[in-house]
């Protein structure tokens, strides 16, 4: 199990450092992309809602998590190694007032693995933070070409956190992330002559700024079992903003574009010395986030509950790249949502076991553009299908939603989102219970 799995994180890795394409929205053209990571296939499910946390599942959103008591119905053993993988698949539709057209991603979202130390627990893993990915035109009055525009890249993270078991009732944790990776963004400008022929020759511009710096994340989760069959559960999380490094690079080249195949060929290129600019290393401001979560649920049988995350999107900045016509303002998410298990422990009826998942949530990105606050909405749907010993599982997830307008010049996203990962427990140490 711990080669095999150790043989994923190598592949996971790879690709994550090779910048897998995880967006193809053209609202990743500003920013540092589309914020990416909302949880746990098994989170999302449920609309994003994080405020559960269980002894089989890894909740990547809340440190505390990490940590938990032992197992009294399995005469108080320590709680089992949890490995998790998950990747998704999207299928975009975007329309203006005149034009429609479609895309799809494929990604690997997360890969983590926590482990059980008494009280404490520790948990480390690897997944995306943001991503880039559009092409995009302008055009004239007339319907001209004007400007191309390109990008892609994104932000990832690697992290490690511990968390304590203070109380029976109390857990805390805390995690520090080293954010990682690279964006690039490309424009090509069109010229004419004066009988509106488009001239052999085109310019472009290239930007490229490899990222990197540390940010931090604190969390509890409290809960209290009121009876055998009612719980209460609360639970915060805190990211201070932070700053990362920009290492910045921009290039102007001149270009043949070959009309069949829209193959670029470069005639010459020149280097932009941005020390002149003080531009050639800038510091990025990553926003501080808060969330509030409150559930209800019966052990191992239903769980209901809402969230509320607020993020201090105005924080923002970059001086490398400035648009006039867009803004960041403070966002927030809601989220409502939750699950059923018809009988845990039902091991002579496997449909009984599986657990059922539902959610909403309604999100406002802080982006504003024309005059437009863009804004996300999506209702999901997911299982948990039992597998393998020590209660591991397949989940399987769907999320049906929307983003942004197609007034104001801008572009309306329908999509459905397919995600799928694996949470596998398992025991490094065993006690022999028969010689």
């Amino acid at each position: 199990m711990i080669k095999k799995f150790l043989i994923v994180i190598t592949l996971v890795f790879s690709s994550l450092s090779y910048a897998q394409q995880g967006s193809s929205s053209p609202y990743s053209f500003y920013g540092i992309g589309s914020l990416k990571f909302k949880g746990t296939v098994e989170n999302q499910s449920m609309g994003g809602l994080s405020v559960y946390s269980d002894s089989i599942h890894i909740n990547l959103r809340n440190p505390a998590s990490f940590a938990g008591k032992n197992l009294k119905s399995f005469s108080n053993e320590a709680r089992p190694i949890k490995y998790t993988i998950g990747g998704s698949h999207s299928d975009v539709k975007l329309s203006s007032n005149s034009q429609t057209a479609k895309s799809s991603t494929t990604t690997v979202d997360y890969l983590a693995i926590a482990i059980p130390l008494g009280k404490f627990g520790a948990g480390f893993g690897i997944l995306p933070y943001s991503s880039v990915g559009y092409k995009l035109q302008s055009t004239d009055a007339d319907g001209v070409l004007q400007y191309k525009y390109r990008g892609e890249g994104g932000l990832n993270k690697v992290f490690l956190g511990v968390g304590y078991q203070l109380t029976n009732n109390l857990k805390l944790g805390v995690d520090a992330s080293y954010n990682f990776g690279n964006i690039k963004n490309t424009n090509i400008a069109y010229g004419y002559n004066t009988e509106g022929d488009l001239l052999q020759y085109q310019s472009r511009e290239s930007n490229r700024s490899d990222l990197g710096g540390l940010t931090y994340n604190f969390g509890l989760i409290f809960s209290k079992l009121i009876n055998p069959n009612f719980e209460v559960t609360a639970s915060a999380t805190y990211t201070p903003s932070s700053e990362i490094t920009s290492a910045n690079s921009r290039a102007y080249s001149t270009i043949v574009i070959d009309p069949t195949t829209q193959q670029e060929f470069t005639i010459n290129i020149s280097e932009v010395d941005l020390s002149v600019f003080n531009l050639e290393t800038t510091k990025l401001t990553l926003p501080s986030k808060t969330s509030f979560g409150v559930g209800v649920g019966s052990p191992r049988k239903w769980f209901a509950g809402v969230e509320y995350t607020y993020l201090k999107a105005s924080q923002f900045k970059n001086r490398l790249l400035t648009i006039d016509n867009a803004s960041y303002e403070d966002a927030s998410t809601i989220s409502v949502g939750g699950f059923y298990i018809p009988k845990y422990d039902s091991f002579n009826r496997y449909w009984e076991r599986i657990v059922y998942r539902t959610g909403i949530r309604f999100e406002d990105t802080g982006l504003r553009i024309n005059n437009q606050d863009i804004k996300e909405f999506g209702i999901s749907f997911g299982v948990g299908l039992p597998v393998g010993r020590i209660f591991s599982n397949a989940n399987v997830g769907f999320e049906i939603g929307t983003r942004g307008v197609d007034t104001a010049d801008l572009v309306k996203e329908n999509f459905v989102k397919f995600q799928i990962s694996l949470s596998l427990n398992d025991r490094w140490f065993e006690k022999r219970k028969f010689n």
